[in-house]
């Protein structure tokens, strides 16, 4: 189950000489996770086949009018449909499939759900960019091929990110590259003719826009799977894996609560606001379960006050999946969420009241008042579980009469039989639980004690009626929060597709009386501004408000106002050669909307056009050098218990900050 790199590894963060960037996972490597990619990529493609076949069929039904054919369409269709209800049900089987993601020496705790990440097309970045960059910013876009091509790798990297935090790095870093590729060559007024293809994770449908926010929005989907993915996988029986799973669930959390702020409008289903609200409450009640886990994880003490904390922490686990069991049976999201997710969570809100209401039942029948206790701490700590004590009494009251504690102590011990009974029942119902053998050990072990805890409290002789104990106010001591990482402020306005630009011009700069007939202005790149219009450089056809590309054979587009003087204080009598672009109306003189290569490529785009073969793939060059995928990005190296949680009885570092997306600018190979 561990995950298999490519050999040699992954290297530093950034491209270096001599050096690749960042690799995923080897796609061929037979571990548990990749056979589960490698099926959803092949149901993917087998349900986008019987629908494209049930699209032609709906169509020759609407447009025939013979009898014979329409009964054979009819026919044709029922079998689509059938077919494609079976895969959506194994990829229902594999969304269902969290056992390959546990850690490998987990033998006692409660399995987690982790999402799966989605599934794309490859995509070829060079031809479209190399025409934007020959007419946009008029520079040969064949000089970027080396670029262009690291860009594509990083892409294919990150379909398969390694499950720790390099993973969580590369799929950062490839969405950081996104929205400095996003302003620079994606403008509003014109199609780049670049398509980006997604699969729905539930129901394998797939989505297809020019639109670059679809890739955005799904790489964050994956980045937030990957963080349960690597919540799920940490050691539970440790400190340090529960806090590892506790800061990887809140981390993916704030991911998604970041898509869903961000991005408003994906039409992926499984990216829909209803959706995603949904799957954040999963992953928060997932971090409190772990949360619970590390409070008991030293053992409960069997004194009083302890255990009406451990029971409230319990309840508020419970509560927290009440709350994402609520969610799910919601239209619509209840046709599309797997009925293990479902269950799984119905099965959680049973374990986890039945929990607290065994420790309150054990507090109350383990310990009597005595004249050495705090009467007054008691009464407060009991009065503080119900919302209403039962049968009107006080909590003294209660606390000092041993026949009432024994009754309500029994009453919560049937509340958490009855619930065990039912948390078994509902194990019993999905196919997919009944595989998970450590849950069902887990379960019967909590039924087991519950009924010998009540046969010890028992009286043959007794028939009163028992009481209905009631609920348990949820209280914890440290809540599950979304880790929400820092908005990105994007890269430089001056050069991105929304300007348009003149093409480069040369102006020879000479010297007049040790005067240049100009300053300099901004930061990067450096503007013409006080512009003496009698100075030799003016004449050569010098403007107002030029931008500063290049002096010499030295580009210094992403120079500051120091640097430039420098590279301009040698300047002798012959002068210099430099370089200079302006910023033309946009308004004035529309986009072209027709490129070299694409012509007049159509804006829309079908589901048929989704037919083209998956197996032609391109090989790029084998030695990279250090190139555009640094855009704005500076290179970064880089006390005793006699109690416990029911088990199986069996024998049996992840800890980094969630990535934030860089803000800083860099030089650049392109404007």
């Amino acid at each position: 189950m561990t995950d298999t790199l490519i050999p040699n590894g992954c290297k530093t963060n950034g491209p270096v000489e001599n050096d690749y960037f960042k690799k995923g996972c080897n796609p061929f490597a037979q571990t548990g996770r990749s056979k589960l990619q490698n099926k959803r990529a092949l149901l993917n493609q087998q349900i986008i086949k019987q629908m494209r076949i049930r699209a032609g069929a709906e169509n020759l039904l609407k447009a025939t009018s013979n009898n014979k054919v329409r009964e054979q369409v009819v026919l044709e269709l029922s079998f689509v449909n059938s077919d494609l209800q079976l895969l959506m049900e194994q990829l229902e089987g594999l969304n269902s499939s969290v056992e390959v993601y546990q850690n490998v020496q987990e033998t006692s705790s409660i399995p987690l759900i982790p999402l799966g990440l989605k599934e794309t097309k490859d995509v070829d970045f060079a031809v479209a960019l190399k025409d934007f960059i020959l007419e946009h910013y008029s520079e040969d876009g064949s000089n970027f091929q080396d670029e262009i091509d690291d860009l594509m790798d990083l892409r294919q990297a990150s379909r398969t990110p390694s499950r720790n935090p390099s993973g969580v790095d590369l799929l950062a870093n490839y969405f950081s590259q996104l929205s400095f590729l996003e302003t620079r060559f994606f403008s509003p007024t014109r199609q780049t003719g670049i398509f980006f293809t997604w699969y729905d994770s539930f129901t394998g449908v797939p989505v297809c826009q020019q639109n670059i926010s679809l890739e955005k929005a799904s790489m964050l989907f994956n980045m937030a799977a990957l963080y349960s993915q690597i919540g799920t996988r940490a050691d539970r029986q440790t400190q340090a894996g529960l806090e590892d799973a506790i800061d990887a669930f809140q981390k993916s959390a704030g991911v998604l609560h970041y898509l869903k702020e961000t991005f408003t409008h994906t039409p992926s289903y499984d990216m829909s606001p209803a959706m995603l609200s949904m799957l954040i409450r999963l992953m928060l009640a997932q971090a409190q379960e772990c949360l619970f886990e590390l409070i008991t994880l030293p053992g409960i003490r069997n004194e009083f006050f302890s255990l009406l904390r451990i029971a409230q922490e319990a309840a508020k686990v419970g509560e927290t999946y009440s709350e994402v069991h609520q969610s799910m049976i919601q239209t619509p999201i209840k046709n599309n969420v797997p009925f293990f997710w479902t269950t799984m969570s119905e099965l959680k809100i049973s374990h986890y009241k039945s929990l607290a209401h065994y420790f309150v039942s054990t507090a109350l029948l383990d310990h009597q008042l005595t004249p050495s206790d705090d009467e007054d701490k008691q009464e407060k700590a009991l009065s503080q579980l119900y919302d209403a004590m039962p049968d009107g009494r006080s909590p003294l009251d209660v606390l000092k009469d041993k026949e009432e504690r024994r009754k309500i102590g029994k009453a919560h011990l049937q509340r958490s039989i009855m619930g065990h009974e039912e948390a078994i029942r509902t194990h019993s119902r999905c196919r997919h639980l009944q595989k998970l053998d450590i849950l069902s050990d887990i379960l019967q072990a909590g039924l087991k004690r519950s009924l010998a805890k009540f046969e010890q409290n028992d009286k043959e002789d007794e028939f009163t009626d028992y009481m209905l104990a009631p609920d348990i106010i949820s209280k914890t001591e440290k809540k599950a929060e979304m880790e929400i990482p820092t908005a990105t402020k994007g890269p430089l306005s001056v050069f991105s597709a929304k300007q348009r630009w003149s093409a480069p011009r040369t102006i020879r700069l000479r010297l007049q009386d040790r005067d240049l007939g100009f300053t300099l202005k901004g930061d990067a790149p450096v503007q013409i501004q006080s512009l003496d219009p009698l100075c030799p450089a003016a004449a050569e056809g010098l403007k107002e408000g030029d931008y500063l590309v290049a002096v010499g054979d030295t580009e210094c587009k992403w120079l500051g106002v120091s640097d430039v003087m420098k590279l301009l204080k040698d300047v002798d009598e012959e002068g210099v050669n430099i370089r200079v672009v302006s910023m033309l109306d946009s308004s004035s003189q529309p986009m072209p909307t027709k490129s070299a290569t694409y012509g007049g490529l159509p804006k829309t785009y079908s589901m048929i056009c989704l037919a083209h073969d998956e197996d032609d793939k391109k090989s790029h060059k084998v030695a990279k050098k250090p190139s555009f995928l640094s855009w704005g990005l500076k290179n970064k190296q880089k006390s005793g218990s006699t109690l416990s949680l029911p088990n199986a009885d069996y024998n049996g570092p992840w800890n980094r900050p969630c990535p934030t997306y860089p803000n800083s600018y860099n030089e650049s190979a392109l404007y």
